[in-house]
């Protein structure tokens, strides 16, 4: 007995090293392929190693030996690249789930109707092929007058030709615009006299004054909500969700196949918050959402998302107040300084689009979040609106309300000028660049929006690179869909469609344009010590490409294939 007694200390010691042992082990430890950390400290590594859904160890495959158990699982690169998980720094994922029931009346890259004669036949086919009853409402998204042959919108008269029985609108692909047939403009109570609403405006016919179913900013959001509350709700599926619900998941999906571990719904309004926050009840989020609520349209109750701001529960976050300060570039509603170079039909030589808020407004509604500390993105993509945000919140900032680490973003920023990168360094702002603009609308900008010096400095990345300034790259889904790879494309080649290079001192390096969507975009979020980049403590969200994007040639970028997205270890998407 007294022998065992002996080496009860030792076996202890023995017991207490296998103890340590597991505990020590990696869940995961990738390896055999290029591992682009985001660090500048240390760039690139040979193995990465996850435990409980987060990061243990980055480094030599060497050393990455200490954390390997019998239950590590080992998984090989198979010279693949793995990179932070992609950070959605601006899209709208509940409008994406809003139109998976819509008609897909996108042009190329992403889809096929090109004309109006397209549009026309895709919309007929859809009536005939769901054999909809006469009466049936129609929705359809993603227009594009800029593709499309005949460079306009389509008309009232071209939606009656589908149909005069079935109401019909169909969204601009900016979502700032919609076009709708007679029937519509009955099912929605607009009558041939209205008034145009605040900050939006009723197309009508240059010669009969009659409306053509154009509908700009407020008075397209005003119709959609109204036509979204009037239709009939579809009963819940099997599995007891309602089609919102699998909508929600749909779109959440296709976020998850493009590489974003984060997620972004950046004005929500009308029923997305409760869509959120049920989608968040349920455990349906897969990823992250960070969501914020337009001001305008939650003012009365924007006190009551206090509480919940920067808190993830069950994965969803309030990450501020959205502000859409004016309209679209490319739908030729953005608030301009000089008159677009072709104004749009209807409209004189002088126009130059319009405002949404006054500046009292901006800055009445921003002082009183921003006296609490919360941070705001405002939309503005005309130089005159991006004027409007830097001069409210200079003047919020010279009072001591606005303060840079409260990180307040201007979203697009697309026509911008030389003079406003110093001022948005000065105030201390994030500028996020909607940078597929170049390749999808460049040629659109340089002929018939802005011209060509103008379009030449339309999300000028390299400029605020040189400023010391942090940028993101964003995709705006369902503007697009949730495709950061195009932007980093865009903002690397500068390359239109037509393949003219569209303001070459604005190209910026691979490097710089990843960081964009990884830890700039964490930053952004006020999450930086915990996404954005490959480090020891931070979350394992991760994407894993077919092919490194500082090896290949930069001409190709579009091409690269998300294989796999990782959130918090686990595996949320996987390429057949």
């Amino acid at each position: 007995m007294k022998k065992i007694s002996r080496y009860l200390p030792f076996l202890f010691f023995i017991l207490l090293m296998n103890c340590k042992s597991d505990q020590n082990e990696g869940d995961a430890l990738y390896f055999g392929g290029t591992i682009l950390t985001m660090e500048d400290d240390q760039p690139e590594a040979e193995a990465l190693v996850v435990k409980d859904g987060k990061i243990i160890f980055v480094g030599t495959k060497e050393k990455a030996g200490k954390w390997i158990g019998k239950n590590t699982k080992q998984i090989d690169l198979n010279g693949k690249t793995l990179l932070p998980g992609f950070i959605d720094a601006h899209g709208h994922i509940t409008s994406r789930a809003g139109m998976e029931q819509a008609v897909d009346l996108s042009p190329g890259p992403y889809g096929t109707v090109n004309s109006i004669p397209d549009l026309q036949k895709t919309l007929k086919g859809y009536i005939q092929k769901n054999k909809l009853a006469a009466a049936t409402p129609i929705l359809g998204n993603g227009y594009d007058d800029a593709i499309m042959t005949e460079h306009r919108h389509p008309t009232r008269e071209e939606l009656d030709a589908i149909s005069t029985t079935n109401p019909i609108i169909v969204i601009h692909a900016s979502g700032h615009a919609s076009v709708v047939n007679t029937a519509m403009l009955k099912l929605l109570n607009i009558p041939e006299d209205i008034k145009d609403p605040e900050g939006g405006h009723y197309g009508r016919d240059s010669k009969t004054h009659r409306l053509n179913g154009k509908l700009e900013e407020n008075a397209n959001f005003m119709a959609l909500i109204k036509f979204t509350e009037m239709m009939p709700k579809p009963k819940p599926a099997a599995n007891g969700l309602s089609q919102s619900l699998q909508d929600f998941v749909k779109a959440q999906d296709e976020w998850l196949r493009y590489g974003q571990t984060t997620i972004c719904d950046g004005r929500s309004m009308g029923t997305s918050v409760g869509l959120l926050k049920e989608a968040a009840e349920k455990n349906l989020l897969k990823a992250d959402v960070v969501y914020f609520p337009d001001f305008e349209a939650n003012k009365k109750e924007w006190k009551s998302f206090l509480p919940h701001y920067m808190k993830y529960e069950k994965r969803l976050k309030f990450g501020g107040f959205k502000f859409s300060d004016d309209g679209s570039p490319q739908g030729k509603t953005a608030w301009l300084t000089e008159p677009y170079l072709i104004p749009p039909e209807g409209q004189t030589p002088d126009y130059k689009g319009f405002p949404i808020f006054t500046d009292e407004t901006l800055y009445t509604d921003l002082k009183t979040i921003f006296t609490d500390n919360i941070t705001a993105q405002l939309h503005v993509n005309g130089d005159a609106a991006i004027d409007q945000a830097i001069r409210v919140i200079g003047k919020l900032k010279d009072e001591g309300i606005y303060k840079p680490e409260i990180r307040a973003t201007l979203i697009h920023v697309q026509n911008s000028r030389p003079d406003h990168i110093a001022k948005i360094k000065e105030i201390g702002v994030i500028p996020s660049y909607f940078s597929s603009h170049v390749y999808l609308w460049g040629d659109w900008h340089y002929q018939s929006v802005f011209g060509p010096k103008r379009a030449a400095y339309i999300s000028p990345a390299q400029s605020a690179k040189k400023a010391g300034i942090l940028f993101t790259i964003h995709h705006d889904s369902p503007v697009t869909p949730p495709d950061l790879l195009t932007g980093v494309y865009s903002a690397v080649n500068r390359t239109t469609r037509s393949g003219m290079i569209l303001g070459p001192n604005e190209r910026i390096s691979v490097l710089d344009a990843l960081k964009a969507i990884t830890i700039n975009a964490a930053y952004q979020y006020q999450e930086e010590n915990r996404k954005g980049s490959l480090k020891e403590g931070k979350l394992a969200d991760l994407v894993i490409l077919d092919q490194n994007p500082l090896r290949i040639d930069p001409k190709k970028l579009r091409d690269i294939q998300v294989m796999e997205t990782i959130k918090e270890g686990k595996t949320v998407f996987k390429k057949e």
